[in-house]
């Protein structure tokens, strides 16, 4: 069974295969996804990396804090996403709320 990852603070830069090849030592890649930006269609600087069990472990234990291309990562087992209440609108900036 696989696992998947979360990795923060990846460079801009960073391509899925990129990402891929540096997860690849410990283990297949199931898959590499980097999160994109709707509006700007750039990197958020983080994805998700799935792997089979003992080479997630042995990545979380290696590239948490590793360099990656200059930056720092964070890594660890990715958390289920949790849906978001409805869609509430911001009040304006200097109104007062409620």
């Amino acid at each position: 069974m696989a696992k998947k990852l979360y990795v923060g603070g990846l460079p801009y830069s960073t391509t899925e295969q990129g990402l891929r090849d540096a997860f690849a030592k410990y283990g297949e890649v199931t898959s590499a996804t980097i999160i994109m930006d709707k509006m700007t269609g750039r990197s958020r600087g983080f994805g998700f990396v799935e792997l089979e069990d003992a080479g997630a472990d042995q990545a979380v234990a290696e590239m948490n804090g590793a360099q990656f291309e200059g930056r720092r990562l964070t890594v660890n087992e990715a958390r289920p996403m949790v849906p978001r209440d409805e869609f509430r609108p911001r009040a304006p900036r200097g109104a007062q709320q409620f």
